[in-house]
């Protein structure tokens, strides 16, 4: 519950500055006629609750239980790659004015983000155990 908790934080609060900073003004500037003011936080919410607790059953765990951090890394930046690639290359072959830069840039930071926060929280476990 640790792990999860302390995996769930940093990658919540790494993805809003993202989100924010970056996110918000590309697809704003491809698609912003069909995004909402605001996003809606329940739908949000459970993406990120069932996608980290997807991570550390799948990556997280196995690879604290090894020591094996690097490995985390890995295999949360191929997660992280397949789950926003997935969404990324979907939009793209159905959505007008959706963009390359779009796909890239999401595909690209949801491997970055998963496999940063699938190491981070096997690092902090494994300072924290001794």
């Amino acid at each position: 519950m640790i792990l999860y908790a302390i995996t769930a934080v940093l990658f919540l609060v790494i993805d809003a500055v993202m989100l924010t900073l970056v996110m918000k003004p590309l697809f704003t500037r491809h698609i912003g006629d069909v995004m909402r003011d605001s996003p809606m936080m329940a739908p949000a919410g459970l993406f990120y609750l069932a996608y980290v607790a997807g991570l550390v059953f799948l990556v997280s765990t196995p690879a604290l239980r090894d020591l094996a951090p690097g490995r985390a890394a890995l295999h949360g930046a191929i997660i992280g790659g397949m789950a926003y690639g997935t969404y990324e290359f979907t939009s793209m072959s159905i959505m007008k004015n959706w963009s390359w830069a779009m796909v890239a840039t999401d595909t690209t930071w949801g491997a970055v983000l998963t496999g940063f926060c699938a190491w981070a929280g096997v690092m902090i476990m494994m300072r924290i155990s001794g």
